[in-house]
């Protein structure tokens, strides 16, 4: 056996997502990171060992705008361009890829942590963990340590406060707790992958297999011969069980109940078209969905999503249905879960992410300090990598500014809070106020900008047949909004327009005006409202066009940022269980049929909520708003370029330049579902930096087949009076959309 020691600056133990973004976050800031994985590959439950689809706050489309940013987003964009088909051995190597990208990073995979040592009880000294196919002992010295690794075995050792189960409704006042507190936790779940052979294959059942006719499964859950693995994740069981030390039981009885579900399928002659199909994999090993959860010096609560609270140490957001299964699993008579949604994202707060007793102990994942309820929502993956790269920017920054994970927030959480906006993670609610960002002190102007929300191209048609919705981003006057039309026959059309209740929100709330005109009979006609609404903030309404089976909307190919259209859609009764008034609210507005096919629309006056200063506004993600410049279509501006001009001449090191990558497409590592494209069509493909120095221009940058959104350039030029950034080319859109610019003095 071979002992070896490592130092590091941080260790962060467990490779999930969580662990995986907090190391490259780290590293990203100068510091040497430990990360230690105790599986042969990277990535948690969404590994190609359990193959769990990586959900995130956009709950596949439900939630707008919502897609995660910083290195999730990375991690979704890169899989999205190298692994088009969802390959789960691909996206293990999209995850491998991201950490050997890091020279800061070093990596021990098959490294079982096991044992720690404290320093006076309150202090991580270091870990041991035991490296299997290489027999080696390796120890881990570091001044801070973090917790990914789902089960919370690192901070178990320790000492940290932690809580397993279901709190009662009392403890926090959250009304979808139980009456009285008990250990029931969320069960664990193993997928399988079936192909069609092509020829009749037979299935003999493993002695093990349960007889699923003689449970409640055949009736209580949705049985398909063709599914793909992911259709099954109500697999679950081992809520009423130690999901960590019954681990191995909890194993075979989900094997012998996927066995028993492929036996039912293939011999019980109710799906004839299963004979040809056979298993092409089925997990090794559970996705666990709940154990411990440590205590920090917040506990997030039902009431913290469901109210959309705002935190000054908001550091991540989430917008995942609170998703509850029943304890029974598999077994329970109930529906598989219930879904209960926040109107829009809500912010997690940095207090959820260090351990309120082990002072150099900081966690991400699903053990965050979250009451059960609140987890339901938090513990989905994309969410997770979220929570871990700001675990990872505050290990780094408690180095740099000598402190403890809480000595951070009570000292420093502006700059966590800024220095996570500057590497584009998902924050919301807290705009750019970063002092040396020489960006913010510049005049900003461009070739050209698109005056108001036009959608003027028509390509088709879609019935009025049901309400139709439209995000519209406004800032002061709302005078009028035109919609293209046919209409079979003369009669009265409808529209009423809402506010909604928070700058992140995309549901209609209050209402603010309602129109009714007269609409002759006629095609591709322009029907005006005359809405006059003035004094107001920059903001996003909800515009209601009521249905009306004489009428044809004409929709366009050329969506437009900012805007959004959907079909009100009543929902069914899909077995998801309680549906909360904002859930309903929320999911009834299905923006996927008019998805990047809005209806043809023109509003007046003209605004500035494309403007070339929104690049400076402070906003790097739609909030109250679409927060970005636009260009007039580059068949008309066939050059833009957007400018920042300074009275006095600077001295620039460090350019960050943030491209539109549309947040609300919804990506997904897996085959779950997939969009048509490997690169975001709005994402900007090729462009050139020019710098002034002296009235003379010099070009410093010409970048092609760009597929970041955020892109830093090292310039180092002193005496520059301006600055220009020229669009090239998109990916595919017919504007050059910038989201933000920034400038430094020396590298941040």
């Amino acid at each position: 056996m071979k002992h070896d020691h490592i130092k590091t600056d941080i260790c962060v133990v467990g490779g999930g997502l969580a662990g995986v973004c907090a190391a490259i976050a780290a590293a990203r800031l100068g510091k040497q990171v430990a990360l230690i994985q105790n599986r042969p590959v990277l990535g948690g439950n969404s590994s190609s060992e359990i193959r769990v689809w990586v959900c995130s706050a956009t709950a596949h489309g439900t939630q707008r705008n919502a897609r995660e940013t910083g290195i999730m987003g990375e991690l979704f964009c890169e899989n999205q361009f190298v692994n088009p088909e969802g390959n789960p051995y691909l996206w293990d190597l999209t995850v491998l890829e991201a950490v050997k990208r890091e020279p800061n990073i070093q990596l021990f995979l098959n490294t079982d942590v096991r044992e720690l040592e404290m320093h006076e009880d309150t202090m991580i000294s270091n870990v041991t963990g035991w490296q299997m196919g290489s027999e080696r002992l390796l120890n881990f010295t570091s001044p801070l340590f973090l917790d990914c690794t789902g089960d919370g075995l690192v901070g178990y050792l320790a000492g940290a406060d932690y809580r397993v189960g279901r709190e009662a409704q009392h403890e926090y006042g959250e009304s979808l707790a139980p009456d009285v507190a008990d250990d029931y936790v969320l069960g664990s779940t193993i997928l399988f992958y079936t192909k069609n052979a092509g020829v009749p294959v037979p299935f003999v059942p493993p002695s093990f297999a349960v007889d699923i006719s003689k449970t409640s499964i055949p009736e209580k859950r949705i049985i398909k011969s063709g599914d793909n693995g992911c259709a099954y994740w109500w697999i679950e069981w081992g809520g009423e069980l130690d999901t960590i030390h019954d681990n191995e039981r909890i194993r075979d009885e989900l094997w012998g109940v996927i066995y028993g579900i492929w036996d039912y399928i293939k011999n019980s002659g109710k799906f004839p078209e299963a004979a040809t199909m056979t298993l092409e994999w089925v997990g090794s090993m559970p996705g666990k969905r709940e154990s411990r959860r440590f205590l920090g010096d917040y506990v997030l609560k039902q009431q913290d999503i469901l109210m959309q609270g705002h935190f000054d140490d908001g550091v991540a957001f989430g917008g995942w249905s609170i998703d509850m299964h029943p304890p029974q699993g598999i077994y329970s008579y109930e529906t598989a879960s219930t879904h209960v949604f926040s109107d829009g994202i809500y912010e997690i707060p940095y207090r959820c992410l260090y351990s309120r007793n082990i002072e150099n102990l900081l966690f991400a994942g699903r053990n965050i300090s979250a009451s059960h309820v609140a987890f339901a929502s938090t513990r989905v993956m994309a969410t997770c990598a979220t929570l871990g790269e700001a675990a990872g920017t505050a290990a780094a920054l408690c180095l740099t500014h000598k402190t403890t994970p809480r000595g951070l927030y009570t000292q420093h959480h502006e700059t966590l809070v800024q220095t996570l906006l500057k590497q584009d993670a998902s924050l919301l609610g807290t705009p750019n106020r970063d002092l040396q960002d020489l960006a913010r002190q510049a005049a900003v102007s461009a070739s050209s900008y698109l005056p108001n929300v036009v959608i003027d191209t028509p390509v088709e048609h879609v019935a009025l047949e049901r309400d139709i919705g439209i995000s519209l981003p406004v800032a002061g006057e709302l005078a009028s909004l035109e919609v293209l039309l046919d209409a079979h026959e003369t009669t009265q059309l409808s529209l009423e327009v809402y506010s909604v209740s928070k700058a992140q929100n995309y549901i209609p709330y209050e209402k603010l005006a309602e129109h009714t005109v007269r609409v002759d009979q006629g095609v591709c006609k322009w029907v005006s409202f005359a809405l006059e609404l003035s004094s107001l903030t920059a903001q996003t309404l909800f515009v209601v066009l009521k249905a009306n089976d004489a009428v044809q909307l004409h929709t366009s190919s050329t969506a437009l940022s900012g805007v959004l259209c959907y079909v009100n859609q009543p929902m069914k009764n899909s077995g998801d269980g309680n549906e909360g008034p904002n859930t309903q609210t929320l999911r009834q507005w299905n923006p996927k049929p008019l998805h990047r096919t809005p209806i043809c629309l023109r509003v007046q006056p003209d605004s500035s909520i494309y403007a070339p200063a929104q690049v400076i506004n402070g906003w790097a993600r739609p909030y109250a708003g679409a927060n970005l410049w636009q260009s007039q279509a580059m068949s008309r501006d066939t050059q833009p370029w957007l400018e920042l001009r300074w009275d006095t001449p600077q001295a620039i090191s460090e350019l960050l330049i943030t491209f539109n990558n549309d947040v609300n497409e919804d990506l997904i590592n897996l085959h779950h579902h997939r969009t048509p494209f490997r690169v975001i069509p709005e994402l900007v493909k090729d462009y050139q930096i020019e710098v002034e120095q002296a009235g003379q221009w010099q070009l410093l940058e010409h970048i092609t087949d760009n597929r970041k959104r955020r892109r830093q350039h090292i310039i180092k030029t002193p005496a520059v009076t301006a600055l220009r950034l020229h669009v090239l080319a998109t990916h595919g859109s017919a504007y050059a959309e910038i989201v933000e610019v920034r400038a430094y003095p020396e590298l941040g």
